[in-house]
């Protein structure tokens, strides 16, 4: 996430001040990411000595304010027109999660997809009925349509994910019982004749 260029959004509408620009942030994006007061004044010190915003005076509560510059204002326009890089993705605890449990010994990998896929439906029903509350009005400013582009984002996500743990699973099933069909291997402990042989090991030992 982009803490750094969404305050620069927010600053392009006018000066704010710190914990002006967290509320609007997080009324922006219904508080999905929230920010501490911290992040925000660590992000605005390194846009300022980058050059991308100004101190701007105070309001008449003595709030400091900051103001985007020309330099800001172009990389902003720049983050807004290059896509967002899908070629080095972010770890994925969850998919480093299963990818361990592939053949580790005591774990039942099929626990651990049922386990997350009822977290994930949970999830996505608790978004959904946030997607009918925003919509039982008509969205009547920015922020609101704002935040409804993020929830149905997080919808979306949440059914990519639950469509995906049904593949893991049919795949798993598919190794195993491809593996209960091999040769039986050399003797030796489970892990050192790879994980569909394992699975398949655990399979048959829980019918």
């Amino acid at each position: 996430m982009s803490i750094r260029h969404g305050l620069l959004a927010l600053l392009e509408r006018g000066p704010r001040y710190g914990s002006q620009l967290r509320t609007e942030f997080e009324s922006r994006t219904g508080s999905t990411w929230p920010l501490n007061v911290g992040q925000v004044y660590t992000t605005l010190s390194r846009l300022e000595r980058d050059g991308l915003i100004v101190q701007d005076g105070a309001d008449d509560a003595g709030h400091d304010l900051y103001a985007i510059t020309d330099e800001g204002g172009t990389e902003l326009r720049s983050w807004f027109e290059t896509p967002v890089d899908r070629t080095s993705p972010p770890r994925d605890e969850l998919a480093i999660k299963l990818a361990m449990a592939v053949g580790a010994p005591g774990v039942d990998i099929r626990d651990v997809i049922q386990s997350q896929r009822h977290h994930t439906l949970k999830a996505m029903q608790d978004y959904t009925r946030l997607k009918a509350q925003a919509l039982a009005d008509v969205p009547a400013n920015r922020d609101e349509v704002a935040w409804l582009l993020v929830v149905e984002q997080l919808i979306f996500q949440a059914e990519a994910e639950a469509r995906w743990l049904d593949h893991c699973e049919s795949r798993l099933v598919r190794l195993a019982e491809a593996a209960a069909t091999e040769p039986s291997a050399e003797p030796g402990p489970a892990a050192t004749r790879g994980p569909a042989r394992a699975l398949a090991d655990r399979t048959r030992s829980q019918r």
